[in-house]
């Protein structure tokens, strides 16, 4: 017992010193930007390294909407980075990406209250088992006391209800369409951004545009459900860059970090206690994760890099289907065909 129980220990020191290691090769933050009188958007801005971004743009003085989808959570997280920052511009807005008829309705709501857009971090993240319903505990009680039905959010087998691939919808798709409903307002407001945070994960990804938004088959579908809804987030950003050449409006994929901070949250005890040693790390790398993700928001002169893959170091190759320009159109007009969006023919 002690053996094994000194043999874990000394994997874990191993483990946060190779992490320790890496993460110290990541660049020192650089001198904030001035974002007074712009307006950003942060999807899944409530937690990890989407509530990192957050508080560093409303640090610089942006306007910072957290869209999310517990009113309880991204609550708390504004006034946080209220109390934090002394910005008052910081507020929640409820977007749930897992429901499209939510993500219409937040992209109609903050056009009509919010007259400007500069930059739209499309970076809620989704990688939990999606047989469970994402609810969380103790966003029971808040749930009961809203006036509006909410969707159910998921159905069996990890379809939402709008019957796409949970992974996909939320991670690519839900984005893809709030990223649609808002690009007007963006081109009216630029030079502006949209910054999507993918993942080393699409190196994994396959993309088939017949079976797009399905779930894959086989034992590790919810695995591969996220690095194809990755390669999506990679592609994606590449596609929209070359639509938007000569408009202001630049986009960037950013590969944020190594660890999923929610992995951590959702773990059993047992193993959150064994991990007490990393979970700085965890809070550390929410903080390096979103540099990268502030660098391509904020930096001056990445516009000839619109359309590429970074992660903190700067630009990257992405593997080599996260650079296949049929596939990114072939994923652009599946997910318009999916949503019912664009002209046909067109």
């Amino acid at each position: 017992g002690m053996g094994w129980a000194l043999l874990g220990v000394g994997l874990l020191l191993a483990l946060y010193t190779l992490l320790r290691h890496g993460l110290r090769s990541a660049p020192r933050p650089r001198a904030r930007p001035e974002l007074r009188g712009r307006t950003a958007i942060v999807t899944g801005g409530s937690s990890g390294i989407g509530a990192a971004t957050a508080l560093e743009l409303a640090r610089c003085g942006a306007r910072v909407i957290l869209a999310t989808r517990s009113a309880r959570r991204g609550e708390a997280a504004a006034s946080r980075i209220r109390r934090e920052t002394g910005n008052n511009e910081v507020l929640f807005m409820h977007l749930d990406l897992a429901s499209l008829r939510s993500v219409k309705a937040f992209a109609s709501a903050f056009l009509r209250q919010e007259p400007q857009l500069h930059l739209l971090i499309n970076n809620a993240g989704e990688c939990r088992d999606p047989k469970k319903p994402p609810v969380h505990p103790q966003d029971r009680h808040h749930h009961r006391l809203q006036l509006s039905p909410r969707s159910a959010g998921v159905s069996a087998g990890g379809t939402t209800e709008d019957g796409f691939s949970l992974p996909f919808q939320v991670n690519h798709l839900g984005h893809f369409l709030l990223t649609q409903l808002l690009l007007e307002r963006l081109r009216s407001c630029a030079p502006s951004r949209v910054v999507i945070v993918a993942s080393s994960a699409h190196c994994a990804g396959r993309l088939r545009p017949k079976r797009l938004g399905r779930p894959p088959s086989g034992p590790f579908s919810t695995f591969q459900d996220y690095c194809d809804s990755k390669l999506a987030n990679v592609l994606h950003a590449r596609e929209l860059a070359t639509r938007e050449q000569g408009t202001q409006v630049t986009c960037y994929a950013v590969h944020p970090g190594f660890v999923n901070t929610s992995l951590f949250r959702h773990a059993p005890l047992w193993l959150q206690a064994l991990l007490v040693p990393l979970a700085w790390l965890l809070f550390l790398e929410a903080a390096e994760g979103a540099q990268a993700v502030l660098d391509c928001a904020t930096r001056d002169g990445l516009e000839p890099l619109s359309g590429r893959y970074f992660t903190h170091g700067g630009p990257r190759v992405p593997w080599p289907a996260g650079r296949d320009d049929r596939l990114a159109r072939e994923l652009w007009e599946g997910s318009e065909r999916l949503l019912g969006l664009g002209t046909p023919g067109g």
